[in-house]
């Protein structure tokens, strides 16, 4: 099994080099339509990339916190370079909005450390924050020097490619992570790589694998497999938020993956409708009692927090505040359970 996943990894990246150029700009636009968000809104990102003006790109070859407790192994270095990551798309967002030189200045060094040093890994857990890098290319891409471009793009290819290629070929088909919330991350990384890259060919694979992935992990009343493992809410939106996040990069390019029904009557809306009761308070959930899965026991005993007690519907928020982008009916919830992100407002307007 190590030996296909290097063979896949190095696959990728080759493909990615080959098919570097030309480079296919994406389209800002399209992407974050909102131009008119409030001043105030965007005033947050400001300060804090003001605060990190001066910072210097925390770019590694590897990110690894997945199965891991806090200050094992790389866990600590990795969550440390990980604050580049929304910072990018902070960044990308000033110049969307606002044409911040400096911004944009700063987004180029980042973007080109990052796409220089790091060399996926294709673990989907370990890789899924990279949405935000993502979102800064394909925001920027345009405005963006060349020779960052052309690296910048080099690596989403090396994701889409790559992902596509595991999901295609899985080394245990229908087992384990190849349908569990592994298989909504890899499926989230290589839409948005795809739809970034604005390469029609994976964006059809894409669409493929989100709707092999909805088949295989939601049941036709919204459960999903995550659940019967884990016995845990906080895995439920673990599954469907990256799926809702891919969905959302599709409907830019004017596609409705949320309606779409697999024969056996699973969709994805089903599945935020499952956990919407949930969502709302009218139902609780203690977590993990009856998990089937070593690791949680594991990090409840370490203290680690949300392994343990009442699920706290808060943590459900990004969730529908992405979907809200979806369909505006869950607008509602998502107000009740905290305030919409910065950056989905400027991006897209905190219009559903």
């Amino acid at each position: 099994m190590t030996f296909r996943f290097r063979a896949v990894r190095g696959q990728a990246l080759a493909l990615a080099c080959a098919l570097a150029t030309p480079v296919i700009q994406a389209a800002s636009v399209a992407w974050c339509p909102a131009g008119d968000a409030p001043a105030s809104v965007v005033d947050v990102l400001a300060r804090d990339a003001q605060r990190r003006s001066t910072d210097e790109p925390r770019a590694i070859a590897r990110i690894h916190t997945e199965g891991t407790l806090p200050h094992q192994g790389i866990w600590d270095a990795s969550v440390e370079a990980r604050r580049d990551l929304p910072l990018m798309r902070e960044l990308a967002l000033l110049w969307h909005v606002r044409r911040d030189r400096t911004a944009l200045e700063h987004l180029d060094r980042l973007l080109l450390a990052w796409s220089t040093v790091y060399v996926p890994s294709f673990n989907p857990i370990d890789e899924t924050e990279f949405d935000a890098l993502i979102d800064a290319y394909a925001i920027a891409a345009a405005d963006l020097p060349e020779a960052t471009r052309a690296k910048a793009s080099a690596l989403l290819r090396a994701w889409a490619t790559g992902y596509l290629n595991q999901m295609r070929h899985p080394a245990q088909p229908g087992k384990g992570t190849w349908i569990n919330n592994w298989q909504s991350h890899r499926v989230k990384l290589a839409t948005l790589a795809a739809a970034a890259l604005d390469d029609v060919q994976l964006v059809d694979a894409a669409r493929e694998q989100f709707r092999a992935q909805v088949a295989r992990n939601l049941h036709a009343d919204g459960g999903s497999i995550d659940f019967q493992e884990r016995d845990a809410l906080h895995y439920t939106v673990y599954d469907l938020e990256p799926l809702a996040r891919a969905a959302v990069a599709a409907r830019a390019r004017g596609e409705d993956w949320l309606a779409w029904r697999a024969d056996s009557g699973a969709s994805l809306a089903a599945g935020l409708d499952w956990l919407l009761p949930y969502a709302s308070g009218q139902r609780q959930h203690e977590e993990y009692v009856h998990t089937t899965v070593k690791f949680d026991l594991q990090r409840r005993a370490a203290g680690v927090a949300g392994f343990s007690g009442a699920w706290d519907p808060a943590s459900s928020a990004t969730l529908y505040w992405l979907s809200s982008q979806l369909s505006p009916r869950y607008q509602p919830v998502a107000a009740s359970l905290g305030q919409q992100p910065a950056w989905m407002i400027v991006c897209w307007g905190g219009r559903s």
